[in-house]
C-alpha cells in the first residue's frame, strides 16, 4: 500500500490507494460513476455518494468531465442529452404526453418542444421561460404511473408509462393531434407488452373510460 496526493482548491489531500484497485481517490470514483451511468455524472450522485463537489470541479477544470448543464456532466466523448439535462435542472419535473410516447416509442415524432407533469405547488415560471410545456398535477395524479425509461441516448430518465400517457392523451384539455393518439394506440396494441387491465383502470381514474372504449373497439 502507497499514499497518493490529490491537490484540490490550493489544498494536498492524501488519500490511500490500493495497487489491487481497493481503494480509490473521490475524482477516480467519480470517473467511475460517470461510466457507470452511461458518461454522465450529477452533483445529486456526487452528494449521494458523500464524494467532495470539490473533486467535480477538478475534473470539469481539466477538462476531464465536461459541464453540460447546472449540476449535469460528462465524459467528453459523449453526446449532450436534452432529456437529462432538462430533468436535472427540474427535478420534479416528469415527462409526459407526446414526450413520454417518444420515450415510449409509441411515435416516431421527435418532440419540438419537451412536455412534463409537475406537483401543483410546483413555481412554473422557469421551466416555462424554457418553453417546457408543462401544468402541475395534484396527488395522487402526479405519482400515478411514473415510471424510468430510456432516452436515446441510453439514459434513464423519469416519464409516465405507456398505460398512463395513453389516457393522459385522450383528455381534451391536453390538445394532442388525433393522428399521434391513433398511431400511438395502433402501436401498443401490436406490442407484446399492452396491458389492457391496466389501461383501463388508469382510464376509470382519469375519466376517459369512454374516450378508451372507442379506440380499443376498433383495435382489438
Amino acid at each position: 500500500m502507497k499514499f497518493t496526493f490529490l491537490l484540490t482548491t490550493g489544498t494536498i489531500a492524501s488519500k490511500k490507494v490500493n495497487k489491487g484497485g481497493g481503494y480509490m481517490i473521490p475524482s477516480q470514483q467519480i470517473l467511475k460513476l460517470a461510466k457507470d451511468n452511461n458518461g454522465v455524472i450529477t452533483t445529486a450522485m456526487i452528494a449521494n455518494a458523500g464524494l467532495p463537489r470539490g473533486s467535480l470541479k477538478y475534473l470539469s477544470d481539466r477538462g476531464i468531465l465536461e459541464r453540460v448543464a447546472r449540476g449535469v456532466y460528462t465524459l467528453p466523448e459523449v453526446w449532450e442529452d436534452e432529456f437529462v439535462n432538462i430533468q436535472c435542472r427540474y427535478k420534479r419535473g416528469i415527462y409526459s404526453l407526446d414526450t413520454a410516447l417518444f420515450l415510449c416509442d409509441l411515435t416516431d415524432r421527435t418532440p419540438a418542444n419537451f412536455h412534463m407533469f409537475f406537483p401543483s405547488t410546483y413555481n412554473l415560471t422557469n421551466p416555462k421561460r424554457e418553453g417546457i410545456l408543462c401544468k402541475g398535477m395534484k396527488e395522487p395524479l402526479y405519482g400515478l404511473g411514473v415510471t424510468d425509461l430510456f432516452t436515446p441516448s441510453g439514459h434513464k430518465v423519469k416519464a409516465y408509462s405507456a398505460e398512463r400517457t395513453l389516457c393522459d392523451v385522450l383528455n381534451p384539455k391536453n390538445h394532442t393531434d388525433v393522428q399521434v393518439i391513433t398511431d400511438a394506440y395502433k402501436q401498443y396494441m401490436s406490442g407484446k407488452e399492452k396491458n389492457i387491465p391496466l389501461l383501463s383502470e388508469y382510464a376509470a381514474i382519469l375519466h376517459v373510460e369512454e374516450k378508451l372504449r372507442s379506440y380499443l373497439e376498433v383495435l382489438l
